[in-house]
């Protein structure tokens, strides 16, 4: 049963954080191109796709393009300083999250900068005139940030002294999220 449990805690974890990484880049996409005069047609957020923003207007693709990585990675961190001051007995899983959303949107952009073309966010910015060491930079800060976060989280997955040891309670609530979050995103395309 211990075994189980991490496994399911790992899992879980992992499926989560991916889904809703996702779901908050595209918020930023979303709340830049707002901000910016933009007019969003439809978010796509399916559990076997790579998400995207469509827009009816979207006046400043940059700005636009820029808005999924700043927001994805800002807005988790947010989740987990609220989770850490509220449930401080589990401020781990959100930390585990923020920092992934972090690697993540710090790596997309920063590898991106090294590919001109294609229609991901690094091939916007490039295109409507970002800088390649913009986008470095703000990989090499954000995806560092987030491995300081994971930093120390081992033993709360059953890793190293914990030795398989996981809190249930924790593991099943993270099933349960990440079943919450397929459904939902399997409800539809979604509109914003």
């Amino acid at each position: 049963m211990r075994l189980f449990q991490q496994i399911l805690l790992i899992a879980s974890t992992m499926g989560f954080s991916w889904l809703a990484m996702m779901v908050f880049h595209e918020l930023g996409h979303v709340l830049h191109a707002w901000a910016s005069g933009g007019t969003v047609a439809r978010v796509v957020l399916q559990p076997l796709a790579i998400s995207r923003t469509d827009y009816v207007v979207n006046p400043y693709p940059l700005v636009a393009a820029w808005g999924g990585a700043i927001w994805g990675s800002l807005l988790p961190v947010a989740v987990y300083l609220a989770v850490r001051g509220l449930v401080p007995v589990y401020a781990y899983l959100a930390r585990f999250f923020a920092g992934f959303c972090l690697i993540a949107d710090g790596a997309y952009l920063g590898v991106g900068s090294f590919f001109v073309g294609g229609g991901d966010d690094a091939g916007l910015i490039l295109e409507y005139g970002g800088r390649p060491w913009q986008m470095r930079l703000f990989g090499v800060a954000v995806v560092g940030t987030g491995l300081w976060l994971w930093n120390g989280l081992g033993p709360k997955s059953g890793l190293g002294e914990a030795d398989g040891h996981v809190d249930g309670k924790a593991a099943w609530g993270m099933a349960v999220a990440v079943v919450v979050v397929v459904g939902l995103e399997m409800a539809g395309n979604w509109m914003w």
